[in-house]
């Protein structure tokens, strides 16, 4: 397990890293705000594109393959940047590090799936996302000094090594799974399959736990500046929001595998302290900020690994890639779409009613999720298909 660990780890670095150094001293890469936000948009557009195709393509071939291919692919991209070191050639590492991500990551979530027993996925997610979390935290204070010290070539080489290394421990030690046989699958079996409540709602849950944590990385900063407070005080906030997040993940998961905590309890939980949270953010000053941080990684933290235990749980074993790669993609589109619905909102109102547009659809889902009487949780599980 801890290959796949370090491979969630080394997504998360890898996007975050580069993505909070690119704003700062790159001006020979980064010309003005139109190309900072092509390039950030880079990743994660590969990522919305690519997601359900590997995770497809993972459950045909076996999960290993692609995730050794995707991990190889990554270093390759960092180096050709090392190696490069034009501007032109960053679009190119950065598209490339988009698609290799796409590959190994809904990959490395499908083999936490496929090597831990059911009654133990709770904890085995829990503990991924602890993991992922960590990079999301590191990312950009690691990926600040690194660029600080050698400029982006020196993050890129530190990526590269990193990809390599965990590829080569995971060929070690991430042992073969074989796929399994399965029937052929229609567009329209996917569809109906992707469109029943049992996927929809922990995907719909994850997707806005990853909206709300995009929002709460992005704009609680900037209610910090626009409050008098300094930098210091605005990057302990979202330090504090992944902290927390890191800190529940594991703890949910255990209480999940436990019996203590069930599916349908933990989302709307979630989903309502994570609405908490964004109404807090809506306070001015200090208190706002750092409540509103707190209650955020909070909620987000006990979302994620019980979504994905679930997805797997309602899953049969022969599809588990497709299925966590859209779900990764239900993901990125809450990564995308809450910082522009906050955005949208705040550029006719102000940024407290940015928040308040998301706390409102955050606590609309919970409501949701609460009165849906087939929850997750108890819904009959699907039969592998002959």
């Amino acid at each position: 397990m801890w290959p796949l660990y370090a491979a969630g780890f080394t997504t998360a670095f890898g996007a975050h890293g580069i993505a909070a150094s690119l704003g700062g001293d790159t001006d020979d890469a980064v010309t003005s705000l139109l190309v900072l936000g092509g390039l950030l948009a880079l990743y994660d557009g590969a990522e919305v594109l690519l997601k359900p195709l590997f995770g497809t393509l993972a459950d045909r071939v076996g999960a290993r393959p692609v995730l050794l291919g995707g991990l190889v692919a990554f270093a390759a991209a960092s180096a050709l940047y090392v190696v490069a070191d034009s501007p032109g050639w960053l679009w190119a590492a950065r598209l490339g590090q988009g698609a290799a991500a796409s590959a190994f990551s809904p990959s490395a979530s499908a083999l936490v799936a496929r090597l831990n027993p059911a009654a133990k996925h709770g904890r085995a997610f829990g503990s991924y996302g602890f993991y992922k979390s960590i990079g999301y935290t590191l990312g950009p204070l690691l990926g600040g000094v690194l660029v600080w010290a050698g400029g982006l070539r020196l993050l890129f080489t530190v990526l590269a090594v990193l990809g390599a290394a965990v590829a080569v421990w995971a060929a070690l030690a991430v042992p073969a799974v074989p796929p399994l046989p399965k029937a052929r699958q229609t567009v329209v079996d996917l569809a109906r399959r992707l469109a029943d409540p049992v996927f929809l709602t922990p995907t719909a849950a994850l997707a806005a736990a990853t909206a709300a944590l995009s929002v709460g990385v992005g704009f609680l900063p900037v209610s910090g500046r626009a409050a008098g407070l300094g930098a210091v005080a605005t990057g302990a906030a979202v330090s504090v929001l992944a902290g927390c997040a890191a800190l529940v993940q594991p703890r949910a998961g255990r209480a999940l595998d436990e019996g203590r905590l069930t599916t349908r309890t933990g989302l709307v939980a979630g989903l309502s302290v994570t609405a908490a949270g964004l109404a807090c953010a809506m306070l001015p000053g200090l208190t706002g900020i750092l409540l509103g941080a707190a209650l955020i990684g909070t909620g987000t933290g006990l979302i994620t690994p019980l979504g994905f235990a679930t997805l797997a749980a309602s899953t049969p074993p022969e599809r588990l890639g497709q299925t966590m790669g859209a779900a990764e993609l239900g993901r990125e589109l809450g990564d995308a779409g809450g910082p522009l619905l906050v955005a949208a909102v705040a550029s006719f109102a102000t940024l407290t009613y940015g928040f308040g547009a998301l706390c409102a659809l955050t606590g609309a889902l919970a409501v949701a999720v609460f009165l849906h009487r087939r929850s997750p949780s108890s819904a009959p599980q699907p039969q592998p298909e002959a």
